[in-house]
């Protein structure tokens, strides 16, 4: 049986990532303008930093019913909590180091984004226009830009042909989803493999009885064979009609007796 995991580091490890990807925002936040204007390059024309505003969807996609934000925010809410309880429960029952650091990135991507969909729309104002409340819809902060291609995508692509794309504008916390979810689907065979299993009640008071049957043999077949080694050897009974050195002696004295 694998031995259960502290889930402690893999929560602080979440609590790290949540921490610079929040300090990323403020400070694109504080010091950046936002849009082409403002844009700042890092690498060469393709790796740059442009502050864009994100009311939906990790890498900028939306929903677009009037209180798609509201069920996107309460969504995420949702999913924190139920990845949160579920890195925990599989640290407790062992589960690979692996999937737990994934998991645990998977959490921090998600806790970055609802913190800026519940509170930047009070904190920051930039909930959308005519929001209902600027509760649960405050707009993402990105601002990482890899700017590999962009163009008109051809009129014979089904569904997005003769549209405009260019490549998404993401932040750290779209990437530690985006990277989680990789590692699990990457390496889910060793995963698994070093996950525990499930351990049915029934099947498991049947190992223990095997197990305490199996000792008691273990400890009858010990004493019987110390007893044969160690124990005093116990002589047969004589017989009376095998004849014996004493019996020889007796009759050849009384032999000699009757001679005379």
């Amino acid at each position: 049986m694998n031995q259960s995991r502290n889930p402690t580091p893999y929560l602080l490890f979440s609590v790290l990532l949540i921490g610079i990807d929040q300090a990323s925002k403020l400070l694109v936040h504080q010091y950046m303008q936002p849009g082409f204007s403002g844009q700042i390059a890092l690498i060469g024309d393709w790796l740059k930093l442009h502050y864009v505003l994100n009311p939906g969807m990790a890498f900028g996609m939306q929903l677009g019913h009037e209180y798609g934000k509201l069920f996107l925010t309460l969504f995420r809410l949702v999913a924190m909590v139920a990845i949160g309880g579920y890195m925990i429960h599989l640290a407790r029952a062992g589960a690979s180091k692996g999937l737990l650091w994934a998991l645990a990135m998977i959490l921090a991507g998600a806790v970055g984004n609802v913190i800026d969909s519940t509170f930047y729309g009070v904190l920051l104002g930039n909930a959308p226009y005519g929001s209902p409340t600027p509760w649960f819809h405050g707009q993402v902060i990105d601002m990482i830009f890899v700017d590999f291609w962009e163009g008109f995508i051809p009129d014979w692509v089904p569904v997005w042909g003769g549209q405009y794309y260019s490549t998404p504008i993401f932040n750290i916390a779209d990437s530690c989803i985006f990277l989680g979810v990789c590692s699990i689907l990457i390496f889910q065979g060793s995963f698994h493999s070093a996950a525990p299993e499930p351990d049915d009640e029934g099947e498991k008071e049947e190992r223990d009885e095997r197990e305490e049957g199996e000792e008691r043999e273990e400890g009858t077949v010990d004493l019987q064979g110390s007893s044969s080694a160690d124990g005093p050897a116990i002589e047969p009974a004589p017989r009376d009609d095998i004849p014996t050195p004493t019996t020889f002696k007796q009759e050849e004295d009384e032999n000699q007796k009757e001679s005379i």
